[in-house]
């Protein structure tokens, strides 16, 4: 079974309020983790899994600050050059997409990750399409992506990045009331959002990464609140089954929850570890702190 994904849905709405004062002036989504934002690697990760049109669900204050990183800068491109500074140049051209790459859609109330989808469905209703939340960095060779994308080549269907947390935990994800478990791959017969630890059917967690069918627009049409009256993408992904085979991935990587300071700071130390010109000072500093 091949399908070709080329189309990804970045849902960056959200003021950010976790993050201010940082957040007042800047999206959330560009804060920087080591060099670079944390879009641009949300971006990065869907062009190595082969998307070629990237939507973004955001909102009329963040919308020019992610054209104008994503876009061309012929000055800034010009004076690089100028100076010969090569290296930066490479930089600068791999951060900008064509502009018959990039769609922007307004999600005008924050009502839930299932109506910021909902409000790209112009550009993805024909499906199958991704859907990457920047706030969950991960660090994997494939990308999550890339692996999910190989894993719906052979499942079809809706497939989600998944991970065990502990059960104290399960009142802060979607988790899978599983079918059978294949260890790489399991098959699910329900979703439930958010279920304190005594209801949840496991303890197995949608983190921000989703393949998806255009038949879970059918569901998220109706609009349906659901857990923290918000519209739950995991609500309209658990309607379509059995209609829409549905699989969790236990990718291969290491996920930071960017949503929280902690987890911000620890991906900003590994990716700062991971880049060889950074690696050796920042490697001594933490030394000389711990």
């Amino acid at each position: 079974m091949t399908t070709s994904i080329t189309k990804v849905v970045f849902p960056v709405a959200g003021m950010g309020t976790r993050f201010l004062p940082a957040t007042k002036a800047i999206p959330k989504e560009m804060l920087p983790v080591a060099d670079q934002p944390l879009i641009q690697y949300a971006v990065q990760e869907a062009q190595q899994a082969g998307i070629t049109e990237f939507i973004f669900v955001t909102n009329p204050i963040n919308r020019p600050i992610l054209q104008t990183h994503f876009g061309a800068n012929d000055a800034l491109e010009s004076m690089l050059l100028e100076r010969g500074k090569t290296a930066e140049l490479k930089i600068v051209a791999e951060t900008t997409l064509p502009e018959d790459q990039i769609k922007f859609c307004y999600q005008d109330q924050p009502l839930g990750l299932g109506h910021a989808v909902w409000c790209a469905r112009e550009f993805v209703s024909d499906g199958p399409f991704a859907v990457i939340l920047p706030d969950d960095l991960i660090m994997a060779k494939p990308g999550c992506l890339k692996q999910m994308v190989d894993a719906h080549a052979r499942l079809g269907g809706n497939v989600v990045a998944v991970e065990d947390v502990p059960r104290e935990m399960t009142s802060r994800y979607g988790i899978l009331d599983v079918d059978q478990d294949n260890g790489e791959t399991v098959s699910a017969k329900g979703l439930v959002e958010k279920p304190a630890p005594a209801d949840a059917p496991s303890t197995l967690s949608i983190i921000g990464r989703y393949i998806l069918d255009g038949r879970v627009f059918e569901h998220l049409d109706k609009k349906m609140s659901g857990s923290g009256g918000e519209i739950q993408l995991t609500d309209a992904i658990s309607a379509t089954i059995p209609e829409v085979a549905f699989h969790g991935l236990r990718f291969e990587g290491t996920r930071f929850d960017c949503g929280s300071m902690n987890g911000f700071v620890e991906a900003n130390v590994a990716f700062g570890l991971e880049r060889s010109h950074h690696e050796s000072d920042l490697r001594s500093y933490l030394k000389s702190h711990l």
